[in-house]
């Protein structure tokens, strides 16, 4: 029998430096294998042309490529993960696969079935804390439950980094314990079923110019003061602790998104029902209008709203959009038309390349006033004075609508005054019960 070896399983936790789990694994005193799953259950609900695998992709190529320098390189399968497991487990004399916690539904359901099959093995299972500073059962009120409003938990949020600090993880320093083997050969995008679409993606950059001076310039969607780390983070090609740590250092506002994130992640964990349903129950009763054409016309960024149709052509054309441009296209969806945040929702999770599930269903019910700690249902996004405000040159919109302007841009879909006196009524008569 050969000596006994770890696995690493690569996951959102793309880098080699400040990860945990992958930290735990290389000083668990035996070799360790790397390895990367594209796993056919999420696959198969994909469009061929989905950007967010060759992102991914990209990154297992440039992984491979910084660990040739220790000899060593991921093993990059495609298939069912259950399926590749038990296959690594006739082949190899595994102790234990270490990995780290992913929270979303279909993963918690994958990982249990992973650890039952391993164990037939006598193959522990080991996850760690790796994606979000804390976790949901690590913020709590002081009754032991879950904190429903974002400014009391942040509050906690804060405290316990000042106590607990953020760690590092110095994973890259130990490399060395790599298993050494010849670069493995990976399948083709082309045999997954997917198409190169040969998009570059920068590297992950935290900007202390950028994130010094995001409070001042982060709703403002023609200027470029974003810091596109939303896909990084996803992906885990950048860590979480690192982000927080320059928030602390240079932006309380820059730090307060991250602590949103971490809140809609806890929601989702205490909560699982908002999936599918509206964290605050009274609100399934809205009689959405749920207009088919209405919804392609928001889609394709023909609203005749100008902010709303710029947000929608970013959308479409780059998979990013400006986050003060989201709550205006996603209330505009929900209140202006009338249409189920659910459409918008699924519309976001298949366009978005930062999508991620907690973030992108608790700012949507944030939007249509259905979720915790949400905006009222009678605050109600005027696009045109939303777009003076944020856009008063126009430089955003010209961007994206270059029609803008000319007899070609389609007049109003809805008006404005019309819209909204019509969403309070059927609100009204929703909550009513």
């Amino acid at each position: 029998m050969n000596d006994p070896i770890n696995v690493f399983w690569f996951r959102r936790d793309l880098r080699l430096n400040d990860n945990r789990g992958f930290f735990e694994a290389l000083k668990s005193g035996r070799k360790v294998l790397p390895v990367f799953i594209f796993d056919t259950e999420i696959l198969s609900k994909l469009p061929s042309d989905d950007e967010r695998v060759n992102f991914i992709y990209q990154r297992i190529e440039q992984l491979n490529d910084q660990l040739l320098i220790v000899n060593s390189s991921l093993a990059v399968y495609s298939g069912k993960p259950v399926d590749v497991f038990s296959s690594l487990a006739t082949k190899m004399n595994i102790e234990a696969v270490f990995t780290n916690h992913d929270y979303e539904p279909y993963s918690i359901y994958r990982d249990a079935e992973i650890s039952k099959m391993l164990e037939k093995w006598g193959i522990a299972f080991k996850t760690y804390k790796d994606q979000v500073l804390f976790e949901a059962g690590e913020i709590l009120k002081s009754d032991g439950k879950p904190y429903v409003v974002f400014t009391p938990f942040s509050r906690k949020w804060l405290e316990k980094m000042n106590e607990d600090g953020t760690g590092f993880y110095d994973s890259q320093s130990l490399l060395h314990n790599l298993l050494n083997q010849a670069n493995n050969s990976m399948p083709s995008l082309k045999q997954m079923g997917f198409d190169n679409t040969h998009l570059s993606f920068p590297e992950p950059a935290i900007s202390d110019q950028l994130i010094s001076s995001y409070a001042e310039t982060r709703n403002f969607p023609g200027l470029d003061s974003t810091s596109r780390l939303g896909l990084h983070l996803r992906f885990g090609t950048i860590s979480v602790r690192d982000c927080i740590r320059a928030g602390k250092e240079l932006s309380a506002t820059w730090l307060n998104e991250l602590i949103w994130r971490e809140f809609f992640m806890q929601i989702l964990a205490h909560f699982p029902h908002v999936v599918k349903s509206s964290f605050r129950k009274e609100y399934d009763r809205i009689q959405w209008l749920n207009d088919e054409e209405m919804f392609s016309r928001w889609c394709e960024g023909t609203t005749g709203y100008p902010l709303v149709d710029a947000g929608m052509r970013e959308l479409s054309q780059t998979g990013f959009m400006h986050n003060r441009v989201r709550m205006v296209v996603a209330s505009f969806l929900t209140k202006h038309l009338l249409i189920d945040w659910r459409w918008g929702e699924a519309w976001f999770a298949e366009k978005l390349l930062d999508f991620e599930l907690s973030s992108n269903n608790g700012n949507w019910q944030w939007a249509a006033g259905s979720g915790c700690d949400a905006a009222p249902y009678f605050r109600i996004f005027n696009p045109t004075e939303q777009a003076k405000k944020f856009d008063p040159q126009s430089v955003y919109v010209l961007k994206w609508l270059p029609e803008y302007g000319t007899p070609a841009y389609p007049e109003a879909i809805v008006e404005h005054s019309f819209a909204r006196k019509r969403c309070l009524n059927v609100y009204q008569a929703a909550l009513k019960g």
